[in-house]
């Protein structure tokens, strides 16, 4: 065999299935997607193409321009009071998040991660020859100390958390953070703290506090793929300390090069953009469909992001999942996601007519 141990390890991605499966039927309910259903908004499009006919195509440094990195930094301290040194500008999260395990993991290093969570987390982390630990959150998808604190070992390395959540639209509340950011300090962890839905949230109060904010040893990842709707052109970044990130600058030279040159350029467009109408709008699709099911399944009011993430009848999502692909409703089943699969994971980044058949069918498989 001429592939490595490495690739055949990893299965294909349970979401991409489903998803490359809606794209070859006629007329399908589709909540299985995981990206806005709004466009760029015009003038960040704009931006991007002003740049790129003004010859703006070429590598850019390895770290980002430095413009952009300049303002990502003052945005991050001023605006969300994260506490960090530098920044990184790469390949959306799922590239920063690969070049911030290149650098802090070693083999048999361990990576604390709450279950459900998204799934190439665990991939990621195998893929380094690291071993991913999972902490169970169900019923209600909150971190437990005791839980924590129970899966740390001598090779502990990094807590892992993403709030808001995909795929339960859950947010960490402040006493849960704050006791996370306690615990690392304490056993000297790193967090690694994926933030990108945080403009994604739906109720009011402390449940808005970020990660990093908390604790000087994190390593914060957002990006412009979900509050602008910039998926495609996957761009993102992640701040910390200042010895990480130069390493991290330092491996994208090797790994990705440079990031997308226009992306770059509208991001810095893109950060002065108020996106309050739309985050808005997904609030009221959060509550239509929260409503139309919380009678028919037991499910967790989401609380960020846009998925919802019911109990299927009879406790089988993979199966409840394979019925519902029957009726052209497409959805990801909680297995894609978790240690267990007792759930489905339906995303409400739909139009609200796709959404009201999507719930029309579910209430009557109930």
């Amino acid at each position: 065999m001429e592939l490595s141990d490495r690739v055949m390890s990893v299965r294909p991605s349970g979401v991409r299935k489903i998803f490359d499966m809606a794209k070859n039927v006629k007329n399908p309910i589709d909540l299985s997607i995981g990206e806005p259903d709004f466009d760029i908004p015009e003038p960040i499009k704009d931006e991007g193409i002003f740049w790129i006919k003004a010859g703006f195509n070429k590598y850019t440094p390895s770290g980002g321009i430095p413009e952009l990195r300049e303002m990502l930094l003052k945005h991050l301290k001023e605006d969300k009071g994260i506490i960090c040194d530098d920044v990184i500008v790469t390949p959306g999260v799922t590239g920063g998040l690969l070049l911030a395990l290149m650098v802090t993991l070693n083999p048999l290093d361990e990576v604390i991660i709450p279950d459900p969570y998204f799934v190439l987390y665990e991939y990621q982390v195998l893929l380094l020859g690291g071993r991913p630990v999972f902490i169970d959150t169900y019923p209600d998808f909150t971190i437990k100390e005791e839980k924590l604190r129970a899966a740390i070992t001598d090779k502990t390395k990094i807590i892992l958390i993403n709030s808001p959540n995909n795929p339960t639209g859950m947010v960490c509340s402040r006493q849960e953070l704050e006791m996370v950011a306690r615990v690392a300090k304490e056993k000297d962890l790193l967090l690694f703290s994926d933030d990108i839905y945080d403009r994604f949230v739906y109720e009011d109060g402390d449940d808005s506090v970020y990660l990093g904010s908390l604790y000087d040893r994190t390593l914060s990842f957002g990006g412009f793929s979900k509050t602008w709707g910039m998926t495609g052109w996957r761009l993102g970044y992640v701040a910390g300390p200042s010895d990480i990130i130069q390493c991290m600058v330092t491996m994208q030279q090797y790994v990705f090069s440079s990031v997308n040159s226009f992306a770059q350029k509208a991001a810095l467009k893109a950060l002065d953009y108020n996106t309050d109408n739309m985050i808005n709008i997904f609030k009221q699709k959060r509550d239509l469909i929260y409503e139309g099911l919380k009678d028919k399944y037991n499910v967790v009011k989401p609380k960020g992001a846009y998925f919802i993430f019911p109990e299927a009848p009879g406790g089988d999502g993979d199966r409840f999942v394979e019925k519902a692909l029957k009726k052209k409703l497409f959805i990801i089943p909680g297995s894609v996601f978790s240690n267990k699969k007792t759930n489905v994971r339906i995303s409400f980044a739909a139009s609200e007519e796709i959404l009201l058949k999507g719930i029309d069918v579910l209430r009557k498989m109930a």
